[in-house]
């Protein structure tokens, strides 16, 4: 199984793996958010990625995304839009960002990249995202 970019450590939380993607939990609190991280060397565009890992990575896109509504109601954050962004200008390994997103927040109607600072979450945050995640993602502990 290939490393997580060293990138990804300090601002996200392990979560599990799924057949394809290693599952990160962003810690910023400002938005329920996970990160998807196909486990194939190499891999830095969605083309990079075999037919069939890619139909598995869209499956698991939509998983994330039930996972991040979940977490978004254990967190009293409503989801209202899921924003879904694979950009990697920063960190080439490819991986793909699912955001919970909803109206007059911090962020909105733009992007969430690059606006302020990250707001991690607390022990107790962490614990309710990770528990609402997991059974939408179909991750034991």
């Amino acid at each position: 199984m290939p490393m997580i970019d060293p990138a990804f450590l300090p601002g996200s939380l392990p979560l599990g793996d799924l057949a394809l993607c290693n599952v990160r939990l962003q810690n910023d609190a400002r938005w329920p958010w996970l990160i998807l991280i196909p486990q194939r060397a190499g891999a830095g565009e969605l083309e990079d990625l075999s037919r069939e890992d890619r139909n598995r990575l869209m499956d698991e896109i939509v998983q994330a995304g039930a996972a991040v509504r979940a977490m978004g109601a254990a967190l009293g954050f409503e989801v209202e839009k899921l924003n879904v962004g694979a950009l990697g200008n920063i960190t080439r390994q490819l991986h793909i960002h699912v955001v919970g997103r909803k109206t007059g927040d911090g962020a909105w109607p733009g992007p969430v990249w690059g606006v302020g600072l990250a707001t991690p979450l607390t022990p107790g945050q962490i614990d309710l995202a990770t528990a609402a995640a997991r059974p939408c993602l179909g991750i034991s502990v």
